[in-house]
């Protein structure tokens, strides 16, 4: 039913962001091939519990066996894309390099995710979110004023940094070899996503509208119109009342007299916070969230990841569905109008597949590959 029905991925199996840009094709209408190793588990979830691993079917190899590898091409042969993981020059020393892949497959694309890029000083160095955000920047200028910069979880670097430029790479190179018939590799690294994330930031820093002192900037907790307070519960709301008439109505609704909080009143911001905080600290973040929605205040109270899973707004929407595996997790994304997208499949386990996916491949010696070692079952 997806947009990308039709489209074949191959996922050579790793952690993280590679596995998520897999599960977004997938979730997208492709046919998702994972190929595990044997026995080899990954940081992260089990196997059976990991949602990365929704709407895909597994296959375990031995990449390091000519057997293995053999599987793994013929895989190749009839994909349209590939993705990878693994430090730069790990897949070239198992043969199943870019030149190798598209010697076989001329119009596959190669997609290839890590921290660091496939050059450079730094690209066979171990690596994680944490440090590719830091290095661009990017971490530094989250945070609150004279307090350490915060870690905004591994959502930044891993998977909007990582995951979905290697998506947007990968959907425009399929698109360039409906034009062109020759396929492409894909350097998708952390550093260059989360850096380009932040181009919207280098346009203020620009203008002189933003310094690179934490916390005393529009967006960065700065202006108190622009942050998160406590309620009488021990709860937060989150307030983003940037544009002049939003405030006027975030204002409002506080029942706060405009003439003592004028917006852009720098010298009065932190009398304006404090005036806030008192404000949401007579009631809970339940009575806030049932004075400020629905209204154009841009406030919204803040949930935990499971309240959000059965908040009514987002109920309303399915922004969280029941999988086949029924759990409630988030629903695929973007939505499309005519090739909705869905989840196919539970997570499975490694190998759950590999004799249904030998035997579409043709492999007449199914039984011998797996007495081998060089693919198991799972």
């Amino acid at each position: 039913m997806g947009p990308l029905s039709g489209v074949r991925v191959i996922e050579l199996a790793g952690i993280g962001p590679g596995p998520f840009a897999a599960m977004v094709l997938a979730d997208l209408g492709a046919e998702v091939i994972r190929v595990d190793r044997p026995g080899r588990g990954g940081a992260g979830p089990a196997a059976n519990a990991d949602l990365s691993n929704r709407g895909k079917r597994s296959v375990a190899v031995d990449l390091k066996s000519d057997a293995g590898r053999e599987v793994v091409l013929r895989l190749i042969d009839q994909a349209d894309v590939l993705i990878e993981g693994f430090r730069p020059g790990v897949t070239e020393r198992l043969g199943l390099g870019p030149d190798e892949c598209l010697k076989r497959n001329p119009k596959l694309v190669y997609g290839r995710m890590t921290g660091w890029g496939q050059e450079g000083p730094l690209s066979q160095l171990a690596g994680h979110d944490i440090g590719y955000i830091a290095i661009t920047g990017v971490l530094h200028a989250i945070g609150r004023r004279g307090g350490p910069p915060q870690v905004p979880l591994n959502l930044l670097g891993d998977f909007a940094g990582g995951s979905m430029y290697l998506v947007v790479g990968i959907l425009a190179a399929l698109l360039e070899s409906t034009r062109s018939r020759q396929g492409q590799v894909v350097d998708a690294a952390i550093v260059d996503g989360a850096a380009h994330l932040s181009t919207f930031i280098h346009a203020f820093m620009a203008s002189g509208t933003w310094t690179t002192e934490r916390g005393t900037n529009l967006l960065d907790t700065g202006a108190p119109f622009y942050d998160v307070y406590e309620t009488s519960d021990g709860e937060y709301m989150a307030v983003g009342a940037i544009e002049s008439q939003f405030y006027a109505e975030f204002l409002r609704l506080l029942e706060v007299d405009p003439a003592e909080a004028g917006q852009f009143d720098f010298a009065n911001w932190e009398n304006n916070r404090a005036l806030f905080a008192s404000r949401f600290k007579a009631k809970t973040r339940d009575e806030w969230a049932q004075v400020f929605l629905p209204s154009d205040a841009c406030v919204a109270p803040v949930l935990s990841l499971e309240e959000a899973k059965t908040h009514p707004y987002n109920a309303a929407r399915d922004v969280f569905v029941t999988g086949p595996d029924e759990r409630l997790q988030p629903a695929p994304a973007p939505r499309f109008s005519r090739t909705p997208g869905e989840i196919t499949r539970p997570p499975s386990i490694g190998g759950a597949h590999s004799r249904e996916i030998l035997t579409e491949l043709g492999f007449a010696d199914v039984d011998e590959l797996i007495a081998s070692g060089a693919v198991a079952e799972g």
